[in-house]
């Protein structure tokens, strides 16, 4: 919760800082995840999923210079499989990106963005998941922090479409093994989720 008021006080905080020139803009955002699973072991592995998030959205930028910031507050569902089990793994969480973008306009219609910045991530679904009952469990971080790289086109000023890469920093969970099963050993392997994400955004 700590975590969640400190980055909501960021974000007002950068919002506040805001040149009183600037554009304001309200909008709404969703879209699909791929998630790439990986882990710090080449005996365990998963498969991509598909997932979705969606939420409200902000976006500010500075006449004539092209800078600007935009920030989301995301519901975002993640899945991902486990080869060889067949288990799901799934992750719900709010997260938050900030991202400061640069546009170029290509006339009146349309425009095109560069973005990219910081993502803070709160878990609110099950944080614990079993993979084999009395073998293995998965267990999620309440909390992420990931970088978004990103780019697309502003449509007739209010329709947004875009392309993200989400490099998370440091593990997204961990899994167990309470004992050896096949060629994976009794231990804790670490897992990264990185997600390709594709997204539409309409602002008002």
């Amino acid at each position: 919760m700590r975590k969640f008021l400190a980055v909501a006080a960021l974000v007002a905080a950068l919002f506040s800082a805001v040149p009183a020139d600037a554009q304001f803009k309200f909008g709404l955002k969703g879209g699909l995840n791929i998630t790439d699973m990986s882990f710090n072991s080449d005996v365990f592995e998963s498969s991509n999923r598909t997932g979705f998030f969606i939420g409200p959205t902000v976006k500010f930028s500075l006449p004539l210079v092209g800078l600007g910031v935009d920030a989301s507050a995301l519901y975002d569902q993640r899945e991902a499989k486990v080869k060889g089990v067949g288990k799901k793994i799934k992750q719900q969480a709010i997260n938050i990106p900030i991202n400061l973008r640069y546009d170029i306009g290509l006339g009146s219609l349309a425009a095109i963005y560069l973005a990219a910045g910081p993502q803070f991530g709160f878990n609110v679904g099950d944080k614990h998941e079993t993979i084999v009952d009395n073998v293995s469990s998965w267990k999620f971080n309440s909390s992420n922090f990931s970088v978004n790289l990103g780019a697309g086109v502003m449509l007739l000023s209010h329709l947004q479409v875009g392309f993200n890469y989400n490099i998370a920093c440091g593990k997204t969970g961990e899994v167990s093994f309470l004992q050896t099963a096949g060629d994976i050993a009794e231990g804790v392997y670490r897992g990264r989720a990185n997600t390709w994400q594709v997204s539409a955004a309409y602002y008002f």
